[in-house]
């Protein structure tokens, strides 16, 4: 199983959050995925790259000494690029080297990723040109003059341009790390550390993203037809052979072609919608579990249980009580 490279790019005057936030959130997703299954485990690498051998200044007052200068880390899977403190300007006039390694790496099919001012690091290297892009609110009107070519954003805290993600702040970072830990590992690992990461109640990475020429992640118009019919009707009693008649197909052939469209099968898409939902009723309602599992299409509470905690790894009655748990207790 191939090594999932992943670097952070240090410069002077960065907001350390913004890159040790992610760092921690991916190393504890490291660590469960470890514990969950052993030997056979995702690998994922973490370093530090910058220009200079020397240690860089965060605006905290830490310095951080890169692992590897630029040249060395050609093979990168992501790369987080940090947000910057103030006017970002003066940091782009001395980061040259970084901009051409960002061309080539983007080039080569590397995932790109800033946050707020960072996103100012792609934006002069070129490589946003004519595509969405969000970034802090403070520098939206001074993005607008310096990037005009660039299709801002103001209204996503989000956005992905083919491989390049933009987050407007650090909690938006969080939430396209969460989505990023998802991939690569589980959703299981994901919601483990959205947990331990963020108690309060969240919105997930969907809802806040921009996709650049993705209103239908793929091509097959009339699967994505099956499948708004199915986010319609997901507290319904589905079967895959009525669906297949609903749309005039044989049950083999709907299941072969939603398939090849979004990599899953139309009954593990509608349990997603389910569990998604029921998530979502969890952390915003007063429903008891057995009233949200039967808004959600289960009849059998116990069984509902069963899959939420196959799923998450947690049962619903815990997960409520985590994503409400308040962060200061006063007597």
């Amino acid at each position: 199983m191939p090594t999932t490279r992943i670097s952070f790019v240090l410069s002077e005057n960065m907001l350390a959050t913004g890159t040790a936030l992610p760092m921690e959130m991916l190393r504890t997703a490291i660590l469960a995925n470890r514990r969950r299954d052993g030997d056979k485990h995702q690998k994922a690498e973490l370093s530090t790259t910058a220009e200079q051998t020397s240690s860089y200044n965060s605006t905290t007052g830490f310095r951080w000494q890169p692992d590897h200068l630029l040249p060395e880390t050609n093979e990168n899977d992501i790369i987080y690029l940090p947000a910057l403190w103030r006017n970002p300007r003066p940091t782009l006039r001395q980061s040259s080297a970084l901009l051409d390694w960002l061309r080539a790496c983007h080039a080569q099919g590397t995932t790109l990723c800033a946050v707020s001012t960072g996103v100012c690091f792609l934006a002069e290297a070129g490589l946003l040109d004519g595509k969405a892009a969000t970034t802090h609110w403070h520098y939206f009107d001074q993005f607008e003059r310096d990037y005009p070519k660039v299709e801002l954003k103001r209204q996503h805290f989000i956005t992905k341009a083919g491989n390049i993600y933009c987050a407007a702040s650090v909690n938006s970072l969080a939430d396209l790390t969460v989505h990023f830990i998802q991939k690569l590992f589980s959703r299981t690992v994901a919601t483990h550390v959205e947990r331990h990461f963020s108690h309060e109640i969240r919105r997930p990475y969907e809802s806040l993203a921009f996709y650049e020429n993705l209103d239908h992640p793929h091509p097959d118009e009339q699967i994505v037809q099956v499948q708004s019919w199915l986010r319609e009707r997901y507290s319904s009693d589905v079967k895959v052979s009525q669906v297949a008649r609903q749309f005039d197909m044989s049950t083999r052939t709907l299941n072969r072609r939603f398939k090849e469209a979004t990599g899953t099968t139309p009954l593990d898409y509608l349990r997603q919608v389910r569990i998604n939902t029921a998530q979502e009723l969890l952390k915003t309602s007063n429903l008891s579990i057995a009233e949200i599992a039967n808004q959600v299409g289960y009849t059998d509470t116990a069984y509902f249980t069963e899959r939420f905690k196959a799923e998450l790894d947690i049962t619903p009655s815990d997960y409520r009580s985590t994503v409400r748990a308040k962060l200061f207790h006063t007597d």
